[in-house]
């Protein structure tokens, strides 16, 4: 499909329009595009293009939780006025108001109707239901972002996925990479789009092709296991007519810095510990007692610290809450590709953050740098992270321990797990990436828990503003709510 039948509502970068180029026409296609390339664009103009033509009636996203909430804006962004539109997003519970909007989303129109769900939807047969009912009823555009989500073939969510995409006349999926682990990542990512592309309908025929297999005995049981890959070029020819490749570093047109930002939901117990410690911040305020920025900062940090998981009491004494935002950080790890820095504020949640990465990645993939690391092992710790050819691939860090005057290059992701409400610390960490000896773009990525302290503090400091100058300047009640 050429460009010029399509008009585009933004311009593409050059290659976003190659990516458009080679898949617009595509019943089944796989954007592997590095996260910060722009691959939800390409979808949007590939479905903008499919629907003036009068191929697809209906847009189904799937995507991780933190991911969804992305696509609003992305397509108001990108889709143009001119084709209208209406949209659904999946709420687990069917409240009235999602009900209503499924309602009027199943009435034929001559709308460009979205419906987002998480991926997590089609663990349940309820998601699964509706899924299908407006598959069943309109010319469907299916696409799952994050596609590494669907990796694992027994997941239930995995199966209904591939069973509902039957359905669609147009499938996509979308990844900074499909193999996470290894090339048998690949299977059910590709059967969701058509398993004709890579030519076998059973796992252990995949399996027994592109593996070496070995035979391993655990006192009296036996079991194959994986020991290595084999026709990895065969498998790679396969995939070359059916999906397009960006990587970050062959960008040439992209900004030096992009920003993006996941989405983590709250869990009960941190919106109820939310909701309490805001009213007791503002009962202080009325009553006088926070009447320093220095006590209403006290009350934002400790605001901050429930969206990450933590809770202080009057005692100091610190308090585990259950969260998401370690599994929404794993989620993410999934796409990058290459070495990574993560910002936390906390060191509790530094260890936190490391352990889980062990437990992925292993051992030797993380080092955390902050105020507790003997100075004996610092430079080490940095040597290591440099040296592309190392294991060390995450560096978890705190911004006023690492984000001084050290350069970590070889990473062109960064992600904050937690912000600081200090700009300069903000300024600094971000360079640590992004100095001379930096060949690629490198992608910002902030967790943010929406609709809190977290957003506020993110906003602010993306917009160059010092967050203690802002409460000085402003109301701090404002800050609080």
């Amino acid at each position: 499909m050429q460009d010029r039948k399509y008009k585009f509502f933004t311009e593409p970068y050059d290659h976003q329009r190659e990516a458009f180029d080679a898949s617009a026409e595509e019943q089944n296609f796989a954007l592997i595009l590095d996260m910060g390339t722009g691959k939800t664009k390409v979808t949007l103009d590939t479905v903008g293009a499919l629907f003036e033509k009068g191929a697809i009636e209906f847009v189904l996203v799937v995507a991780p939780k933190g991911v969804i909430p992305n696509w609003v804006p992305e397509i108001e962004a990108h889709l143009p006025p001119r084709i209208e539109r209406e949209t659904a997003l999946w709420n687990p519970s069917l409240s009235k108001k999602c009900r209503d909007e499924l309602n009027e989303l199943h009435t034929k129109s001559s709308k460009l109707k979205f419906l987002l769900m998480n991926v997590e939807a089609f663990s349940s047969q309820k998601g699964v239901d509706v899924a299908e009912l407006f598959v069943n009823r309109f010319k469907t555009f299916m696409v799952v972002d994050e596609s590494t989500t669907i990796k694992n073939r027994r997941a239930k969510r995995t199966k209904a996925l591939c069973a509902v995409g039957r359905g669609a006349v147009y499938r996509r999926i979308m990844t900074g990479s499909p193999v996470t682990r290894s090339p048998l990542d690949l299977f059910s990512q590709m059967a969701f789009l058509d398993p004709k592309i890579l030519g076998f309908s059973s796992y252990y025929a995949f399996q027994g092709r592109y593996s070496i297999v070995s035979r391993r005995n655990m006192g009296a049981h036996s079991f194959n296991q994986v020991v290595g890959f084999r026709r990895l070029d065969e498998l790679t020819e396969k995939l070359s007519d059916h999906s397009y490749r960006v990587k970050k570093e062959d960008c040439l047109d992209l900004p030096d810095k992009v920003y993006t930002k996941r989405e983590v939901a709250f869990t009960p117990e941190q919106r109820r510990a939310y909701e309490q410690m805001k009213k007791l911040a503002l009962a202080r305020l009325d009553s006088g007692e926070l009447s320093t920025t220095k006590n209403v900062l006290t009350q934002i940090i400790r605001l901050q610290q429930i969206c990450c998981g933590n809770l202080t009491d009057d005692n100091g004494e610190i308090h585990a809450l259950p969260s998401n935002r370690i599994k929404e950080l794993l989620d993410l790890c999934e796409e990058v590709q290459g070495k990574a820095i993560i910002w936390a504020t906390w060191t509790m949640d530094i260890r936190l953050i490391a352990d889980a990465l062990r437990g992925c990645y292993g051992v030797q993939a993380v080092s955390t740098l902050h105020g507790e690391t003997p100075d004996s092992e610092r430079q080490e710790i940095v040597e290591c992270f440099q040296d592309r050819q190392s294991e060390l691939r995450f560096l978890v860090g705190h911004p006023k321990t690492g984000g001084y005057g050290l350069t970590l290059t070889a990473a062109s992701t960064v992600i904050y797990y937690s912000n600081s409400y200090d700009l300069e610390l903000r300024v600094q960490s971000e360079d640590r990436a992004h100095r001379i000896g930096q060949t690629n773009k490198v992608i910002y990525v902030d967790l943010i828990v929406p609709g809190t302290i977290d957003e506020r503090i993110v906003k602010s400091l993306r917009a160059k503003l010092n967050v203690a100058d802002q409460i000085l300047g402003e109301d701090a009640r404002d800050w609080l709510l």
